[in-house]
């Protein structure tokens, strides 16, 4: 189990606010208008804002809603890691208390998949569709090869230290690929990703995988909504320097067998399968698809 660690409070958001949800305020922007609202659930080390590009194009057709789940980005401090329970029920608190009807459309990327799944397990009936970014699975293990597998990627999962030393790495990626950013959104997001708080609260995050998927076998799959899974298979600039290209060929495979296996299980699902990017960049290079796919999955559900 990582050790607890409570984030020191970050600087003020360029847009947006904040709700209180059991005394602590959890940054929240929303755009657009109209039904069923499409929500973002961030990956580890990933921020709310990080999806302001795909935001502003999913509000053309629909209210999009992007957030910041407690000890992370712009929220309020507090201990990580957390039980997937604990971040579904406050992000369904907080919806409620923006007077965001029910039900939604839930596009998780990454470690936010863990949180899709556990939200659509506790409250089902306000799950109106899935748009699954490279997430989280609980299957995991069951399709990667054993060195990559979830326990393996916590033993593997760089040090404070190392994250450190990459930093100005970081900063010259994220200005890569948030060149298209507004100025005021843009600058406080590479300084957050070059910050200490994003070192403590990606490294606290992503010390419980093998825990979470054992949270989530405990419940039943996901609810039988319209689902869209895009796989990108680019390498990944982190993976490539963590795994030899053997492995990473073996993750790829492993990856694309999940997602089908994913939107095989309900009545309509699409798996998409991207070449051109990879799983960091995705939402950046990518938009297009990106949109496209929750564009798709909204018009499903409100078939």
């Amino acid at each position: 189990m990582t050790k607890n660690i409570t984030s020191a409070a970050p600087p003020a958001p360029a847009v947006g606010g904040f709700q209180e949800v059991d005394g602590r305020r959890l940054f929240v922007h929303r755009s657009g208008s109209g039904g069923p609202a499409v929500v973002f659930l961030p990956g580890a080390s990933a921020v709310g804002l990080d999806y302001f590009g795909v935001q502003q194009g999913v509000s053309r057709f629909t209210t999009a809603v992007v957030y910041d789940r407690g000890g992370t980005g712009y929220s309020d401090p507090l201990p990580l890691p957390r039980p997937a329970a604990a971040v579904a029920a406050e992000l369904h608190e907080l919806l409620h208390a923006q007077d965001i009807a029910a039900p939604y459309v839930l596009v998780a990327h990454s470690l936010g998949g863990a949180y899709a799944h556990r939200f659509a397990q506790l409250y089902p009936r306000e799950v109106a569709g899935l748009v699954w970014l490279d997430a989280f699975h609980r299957d995991w293990d069951d399709f990667l090869p054993p060195e990559a597998s979830l326990a393996a990627s916590e033993r593997m999962a760089p040090s404070p230290e190392q994250l450190r030393q990459g930093l100005p790495a970081m900063r010259e990626m994220c200005a890569e690929l948030l060149g298209d950013f507004p100025d005021h959104v843009r600058e406080p997001l590479i300084d957050y990703h070059v910050s200490d708080r994003w070192i403590h609260v990606g490294v606290a995050e992503r010390g419980t995988l093998a825990e979470l998927a054992t949270e989530l076998r405990a419940g039943p799959d996901v609810p039988d909504v319209p689902v869209i899974a895009l796989t990108p298979l680019g390498i990944d600039p982190g993976q490539q320097a963590l795994m030899p290209e053997q492995t990473l060929q073996a993750m790829h495979d492993g990856k694309k067998r999940l997602d089908a296996a994913l939107v095989s299980a309900v009545s309509h699902g699409e798996q998409r399968i991207l070449s051109d990017t990879g799983h960091s960049q995705l939402c950046f290079e990518r938009s297009d698809a990106v949109v496209q796919a929750i564009r798709d999955v909204v018009g499903r559900a409100r078939a």
